[in-house]
């Protein structure tokens, strides 16, 4: 074996020395050119011309000549000496970065110390290395390895092949030296103790051939692999760049003699197969599929073993048709994102020491584009207004929504097309379900389902509700099937029985009337309970009759009153229905690039002057916060105390906001720290050691509330341990299509399974008394753009059902203190500067009572616009400066609002810090 790579690094070195020998002839004959006169000068670049085509085309006529293996190595060599060829472009590429930054600083003068300072991470100050924090760490990534054993998910399991009664594996395809733990961005977590794959195998009881392991590292090696981690700055603009899994090389070197070795020491082969996700970049379809090298992996190594498993190691929904191709295939298993503790789960699920229990969170198709948003996903740029947009044109159609519905009555249709359905997931153990008593009322549905282990494994096992109303054609649309409640068994020995109860409210199963109502309502018909497996395998059902029309017209918790709120987001759109599948179907062959002239007059608007009463300012009530605790938000005593801070302190307070909020001392407002990500704490420019867990994804996997409250819990203890008071997370949109960048780092395509994880994370967290931010809000399901100005266009029952109904169910179980505005203009208004999204959906009619930080802060993102409109906070790395001069600028114009909004968004911070664990008494 490693003969091949000896052979391969002299054949290298050859192409180098050409390269170089082909650069310097090419330099020579530059300056022979050049000092040639002109006239000549001019035949001489035309000769060359020629000539280089001439060269071509005979190239071409000799490839032709050659037998399929030889133009295949001459391909190869060709694009190898390329390669060679073009890399100080790769490195110059860098160096352009770098200079752009450095030329950056030089330009916008003061702001380059709010640049050095993101830079340093100079305010991140937690402490990571006392005993408390130590024990806080290990705790959690305790916590970690339980959610990668409760995540991962058996997709096929023919024969029962796995577990593994031969202990001894063959392990192909250089995706196996790096697992993706997690994705990039500020989903990304520490995985500097990350356990590899074949340490999970060792740590398992799993043997691994040691001669294509030592292959494996000589091929990784030649195809440019890196296993160490990049920190700082370069992985920064590695993750906003879109960084990409390496391709798999040509199986050449899976010669006869490696096959044979590889047979010999077992029939048992494992392909990993990987798609790296990253912020800022979405996936394309292509990206979701198989590319030819990694087809030609799984050809060759399916056809010559009996027993193979496949592991899926990615956060995005990938193109699996693949697997039932090859009858080899016995096994599948789902690791998606793992955590860096992901490798032992998955060696003690294939070893048999843990019975896989998780279950899939998106729809699994064989062709990602049968998606309708697929057709509406991806690049659109306005030609008369510097922004782009996005169509929604598929409303509540999303994932399991769309084909459940359309292809209701026609099973072959289905098979044809979804592969793996929603809440899909096998076990090694069988159970068995009774439903023992069903109560269905017009107000509340109950169900008690024992769930008993008959098989002979220890397991648990995930009970699924869903319903589905009646549908009047034409009337409001409907899924044929939408999910109601879930739960999770404990784990439960052989012959062991336990009783779920699941409830929910009735009114749950009612959909948003856009059209005449502006209300939820529950049509008159029947309404189908469904237990079930998954979305498409449906154990026993039950009918609830409702004789009259039921119509909700306002919050049952705040008691405000519904009412269409997102009409100028809807657009000049026709949106699917399923009264009329093929004359509604998305499709951008005839899309408008031209925004109309209301969405330009919105974008042109001049400050206004609010005429309200103007706050008093630096007055001396002698008052300090702590005075506060305790008491209502609008109190009387809050307004004596508010009138202490300067204007300018508030303008300071609002526009610094970037991973902390500041201290005025005087005062005894403490400084308070705010860190990303979901995965665990991290910072974008700075390794922050602390524990890392599976991505969202994963966690969403487990379907098990109780495990993702202890996640938060857990997060909650190292915030306490680390002087940290604020943890962004966690991500909570939608998987609106299988090429979202960040699918990673949300939950699900389903918005009920989002809400209530996120609600039990948050609640977790919470309870350790720090501030939680759900994110981002709302409606950010692409990456594409989404930095430079996005407007979204989608109509009110599909905002409302499908894109904020996980923050909603997340605000009513657990009441977080922060929320994260997202990067989207919603209609004609960025996020963060929309009153209606902030003000009367957030904090009106649900009833949230924290405060509301801005994403990170790009150029259309300005703190005036924030302030009067319910953002309280600028997570400004980059401009805090010029966000204060802009807050100074519009104070002129309009004094009075945007001093009564920054005062309001300093009470919201501060009402929300007095809650966390700084106040405790």
């Amino acid at each position: 074996m490693l003969d091949y790579f000896k052979k391969k690094r002299a054949d290298k070195k050859q192409l180098v020395l050409k390269v170089r020998e082909d650069q310097a002839k090419l330099r020579e004959r530059k300056k022979e050119i050049a000092a040639m006169p002109e006239a000549e000068r001019k035949a001489a670049i035309e000769q060359d011309r020629v000539m280089q085509q001439e060269q071509k085309q005979q190239r071409t006529i000799e490839m032709k000549a050659m037998s399929r293996k030889e133009r295949k190595a001459a391909k190869k060599e060709a694009k190898r000496y390329k390669k060679i060829k073009n890399r100080p472009w790769r490195i110059t590429g860098w160096s352009i970065i770098a200079a752009a930054v450095v030329l950056l600083f030089a330009q916008i003068g003061p702001t380059a110390l709010n640049i050095f300072d993101a830079l340093s991470g100079k305010h991140i100050t937690a402490v990571t290395d006392s005993p408390e924090a130590i024990a806080a760490r290990a705790h959690g990534e305790k916590v970690a390895e339980e959610i990668a054993n409760e995540g991962i998910v058996l997709l096929k399991n023919e024969a029962k092949h796995l577990p593994l009664q031969d202990k001894k594996v063959n392990v192909f395809g250089i995706d196996a030296l790096t697992l993706r733990y997690g994705g990039g961005g500020s989903g990304a977590g520490d995985t500097s103790r990350a356990v590899t794959l074949f340490d999970g195998f060792k740590n398992a009881g799993i043997s691994y051939n040691p001669e294509l392991y030592a292959l494996y590292q000589e091929v990784g090696k030649e195809a440019g692999v890196n296993t160490g981690e990049s920190v700082g700055f370069i992985q920064v603009v590695k993750g906003m760049l879109g960084s990409t899994s390496a391709d798999e090389p040509n199986v050449d070197y899976l010669t006869a003699d490696v096959i044979a070795q590889a047979k010999t020491y077992s029939e048992n082969a494992v392909i990993v197969i990987a798609s790296e996700s990253v912020e800022a970049s979405d996936a394309t379809v292509e990206q979701l599929r198989l590319t030819d090298n990694k087809r030609a992996l799984i050809d060759k190594v399916a056809k010559s073993f009996d027993n193979v498993t496949i592991v899926i190691n990615a956060g995005n929904a990938l193109e699996l048709g693949f697997v039932e191709e090859y009858e080899s295939i016995k096994s599948v298993l789902w690791i998606g994102t793992p955590g860096p503790y992901g490798a032992n789960a998955l060696g003690n699920i294939m070893a048999g020491n843990i019975n896989p229990s998780g279950r899939i969170t998106d729809t699994y198709v064989y062709d990602n584009t049968t998606a309708p948003a697929s057709e509406n996903f991806g690049d659109y740029d306005y030609s008369n207004l510097d922004y782009s947009f996005l169509n929604y044109q598929e409303g509540i159609y999303v994932g399991y929504r769309f084909y459940e519905t359309y292809y209701a009555g026609n099973e072959a249709g289905y098979q044809e097309t979804v592969l793996y359905p929603y809440g899909y997931g096998l076990s090694y153990t069988d159970f068995d379900w009774k439903v023992v008593n069903h109560k269905l009322s017009k107000d509340k549905v109950e169900l008690q389902v024992e769930v008993k282990n008959v098989g002979d494994m220890a397991g648990k096992d995930v009970v699924q509700v869903y319903y589905s109303a009646p549908y009047i054609p034409g009337g409001i649309e409907k899924s044929a099937i939408e999910m109601a409640t879930f739960a999770k068994t404990s784990l439960l020995e052989p012959g062991q029985s336990e009783m779920l109860t699941l409830t929910f409210d009735t009114r749950e199963m009612a959909s948003y009337d856009m059209e005449t109502e502006e209300a939820y309502v529950l049509d008159p018909g029947t309404y189908t309970i469904k237990v079930a497996r998954n979305v498409h395998d449906i154990v026993e059902s039950f009918n609830l009759e409702l004789t009259d029309k039921m119509v909700f017209e306002k919050d049952e918790d705040t008691g405000t009153a519904y009412k269409n709120q997102f009409e100028l987001a809807e657009g000049e759109l026709t949106y699917l229905s399923r009264n009329d599948w093929k004359g509604t179907y998305p499709s951008d062959d005839n899309i408008s690039y031209e925004a109309p002239q209301y969405v330009l007059d919105a974008f042109s608007q001049e400050i206004k002057d609010s005429n309200l009463e103007m706050p008093v300012f630096g007055a001396d009530n002698g008052l300090m916060l702590e005075d506060l605790k305790g008491l209502a938000f609008d109190d009387p005593k809050w307004d004596a105390f508010l009138d202490q801070f300067t204007l300018e302190e508030m303008f300071e307070y609002v526009a610094n906001g970037a991973y902390h909020t500041m201290a005025v001392e005087r005062l005894g407002v403490p400084k308070t720290l705010l860190m990303d990500g979901p995965a665990g704490f991290s910072y974008f420019f700075k390794p922050v050691t602390a524990a890392s867990y599976p991505s969202e994804v994963v966690i969403a996997s487990t379907w098990n509330k109780d495990l993702a409250y202890r996640m938060g819990e857990a997060v909650g203890k190292e915030a306490r341990a680390y002087g940290i008071q604020g943890w962004y997370a966690p991500g909570m949109n939608i998987h609106r299509t299988a090429q979202g960048g960040r699918n990673f780092e949300y939950f699900s395509e389903d918005p009920v399974l989002s809400g209530k994880i996120a609600a039990a994370m948050i609640n977790g967290a919470q309870d350790q008394g720090i501030i939680t931010f759900m994110k981002h809000f709302a409606l950010n399901d692409q990456e594409t753009n989404a930095r430079s100005g996005n407007l979204i266009w989608a109509n009110e029952q599909a905002i409302r059902e499908i894109y904020l109904k996980p923050f909603e169910i997340t605000v009513k179980e657990s009441k977080p203190l922060g929320a994260m505005s997202s990067f989207s203009i919603i209609g004609t208004k960025w996020a963060g500067a929309n009153s209606v999204l902030l003000n009367d959906i957030l904090r009106k009619e649900w009833g949230f009572d924290g405060f509301v930080s801005s994403d990170a802060v790009f150029g259309f993102m300005k703190a005036p616009d924030a302030v009067v409109a319910g953002n309280d906070l600028m997570l400004d790395i980059m401009s805090a400066s010029t966000n204060e001069k802009r807050l100074k600028e519009a104070y002129e114009k309009d004094p009075s609002g945007i001093a009564n909004g920054v005062r309001t968004s300093v009470h919201h911070v501060l009402y929300t810090i007095l809650r966390t664990y700084l106040f405790e008494s």
